[in-house]
């Protein structure tokens, strides 16, 4: 089954008493063993967040595009993978891995909706 694991960081670098963020090694460590294992389907690290751009769509069909988001929020979203694992167990366990999970981070686990 696939599961995406959203990765978030804290904002504005507020570790919350969590612990040190990972260095650029541990990251690159998890992905090579993300890879390897055969688990891997996709994954993207995101640019800043400074370069996202808002668009919405009114009822009336009109677009807006703004830059953002400006929602504060305590977490950014920074990055994903997408894996294939047997179940929410194990799932879980590459979450607990991840870098993204420490330092006032945190790794939200969503199973990929499936379509026949």
């Amino acid at each position: 089954m696939k599961y995406m694991l959203l990765i978030n960081s804290a904002a504005g670098g507020d570790d919350a008493g969590q612990g040190e963020a990972a260095t650029f090694e541990e990251w690159l460590a998890y992905d090579k063993s993300v890879r390897d294992s055969g688990v891997y389907v996709s994954g993207e690290s995101l640019a800043d967040l400074t370069t996202a751009t808002v668009v919405r769509v009114a009822a009336s069909g009109e677009r807006t595009v703004t830059d953002g988001p400006f929602a504060e929020t305590r977490e950014v979203l920074g990055g994903f993978y997408v894996i294939d694992v047997p179940d929410l167990d194990v799932a879980l366990d590459w979450a607990a891995r991840c870098p993204g999970s420490r330092g006032g981070g945190s790794v939200v686990v969503r199973p990929v909706a499936e379509f026949d």
